[in-house]
């Protein structure tokens, strides 16, 4: 498996990569009509390009075929972390997430913090992130149960 930055290219197999994961490994947590309003069969490339470019975004990829991604903001806020259905509970969310840290921290990020989905809050949870609400938010008029979550980091050894 290969970590690197995504690309301009990427965009519309990151946006595929969303959708079949959330309709593929969301089904336990949230119901039909949450997940297409989640993640719309017919997504907004325009939309998600101009998302993206605000974040950074690493990919795993696997034999050349995306297996997962991760998009943060410098000040440590992890924004995106999903995997796609082929590819759970293989490790790609892991490797995504290490290479993560590893970059904020030598960012001089001291804290990383994320918005959990049912799904992803115990994976965050065995990264170290403590939960420090329940939220409730709306999406597509319908309501969605996540967690805000954070983690303090030790500071850069080496001085960021």
């Amino acid at each position: 498996m290969q970590i690197r930055l995504s690309q301009a290219d990427d965009v519309e197999n990151i946006v595929q990569l969303f959708g079949d994961s959330i309709h593929g490994l969301a089904r336990q947590h949230y119901d039909e009509a949450q997940r297409a309003a989640w993640a719309p069969r017919s997504p907004d490339l325009a939309e998600w390009t101009q998302r993206l470019s605000t974040l950074t975004t690493l990919v795993a990829e696997d034999a050349g075929q995306l297996a997962g991604f991760l998009s943060f903001e410098d000040d440590g806020h992890v924004d995106l972390l999903y995997v796609a259905p082929h590819a759970a509970r293989r490790g790609v969310a892991s490797a995504l997430y290490r290479e993560a840290e590893h970059r904020l921290i030598a960012l001089g990020a001291k804290r990383l913090y994320t918005e959990a989905s049912l799904v992803a809050a115990p994976f965050f949870t065995r990264q170290g992130f403590h939960v420090v609400e329940e939220q409730r938010v709306e999406r597509r008029g319908l309501v969605f149960r996540r967690y805000a979550m954070h983690k303090p980091l030790a500071p850069n050894p080496q001085g960021g």
